[in-house]
């Protein structure tokens, strides 16, 4: 793999990181909030329509994220030039199998990082520095996914940068987390309930965070502060005994 300068990653991570934002964020408010959304059959979430001013502080608070995040992975590259981490190419080195496993296993290291995390943010003392930003606007949408005050970026970037020094993480798992985090936060703040039913109450579906259960954070603050599963809510009692039947009053709509 080629050894280029920081300044050039910097460069090159930013404009991925902003395109991929764009990208995801963009293409799903188009297909949800416009007249293309129409087609779709929507099971609203909101209280009231997405005002611009709000979108458009969750756009400058993306761009500034998007900066922290390229700095934190132009660091990440250079500390993998200098062969001090634990990021690998050749998938052969752990066999096939381990790509999954380390996928998935990251993923979880990750939610679990993530809901401490999140949960001390909403700490009073806490909340107004680090998390208030992101919580702007009761109703989310799509563009608040990346919306982040600098400190909450800058914490949420620790991860990537301290995990490849600890788990052997091939290049296409760790792409494939990224993309995976993207699409799962702009899912959870879409305004839009997308899952059957039966979602909350199947035994796999009751595991797994989506847009009627991230809303309800958004709305008391004190619930639901995972980023892929309910189990730290469910372990820790920050689950929100009414989610099953807000969930059900999203679909009589």
């Amino acid at each position: 793999m080629a050894d280029h300068s920081f300044l050039y990653y910097c460069f090159v991570f930013f404009g991925a990181i902003l395109a991929r934002y764009f990208l995801i964020a963009g293409g799903t408010y188009l297909i949800f909030y416009s007249d293309l959304g129409k087609r779709f059959p929507k099971r609203g979430l909101r209280r009231s329509p997405p005002l611009w001013r709000s979108i458009q502080k969750d756009l400058e608070l993306s761009v500034l994220s998007a900066v922290v995040f390229a700095l934190c992975a132009a660091l990440m590259m250079s500390e993998y030039g200098l062969e001090v981490t634990r990021l690998y190419t050749d998938p052969r080195q752990y066999g096939l199998w381990y790509l999954g496993v380390s996928f998935v296993g990251v993923l979880i290291l990750q939610d679990t990082y993530f809901y401490f995390m999140h949960r001390m943010f909403h700490h009073p003392l806490l909340l107004k520095w680090l998390h208030q930003g992101h919580h702007r606007s009761g109703d989310p949408t799509p563009w608040t996914s990346f919306a982040f005050d600098l400190p909450e970026a800058l914490i949420q970037a620790i991860f990537f940068v301290s995990v490849i020094f600890v788990v052997p993480i091939h290049f296409i798992t760790l792409i494939a987390v990224l993309l995976t985090m993207t699409v799962w936060s702009v899912l959870n703040h879409l305004g839009f309930e997308l899952f059957p039913s039966s979602f909350p109450r199947h035994w796999l579906g009751q595991w797994f965070i989506g847009s009627t259960h991230h809303s309800i954070h958004h709305r008391k603050y004190t619930v639901h502060y995972g980023l892929y599963f309910t189990f730290w809510d469910k372990m820790l009692g920050t689950d929100d005994p009414n989610y099953e039947n807000e969930f059900d009053l999203v679909l009589r709509r």
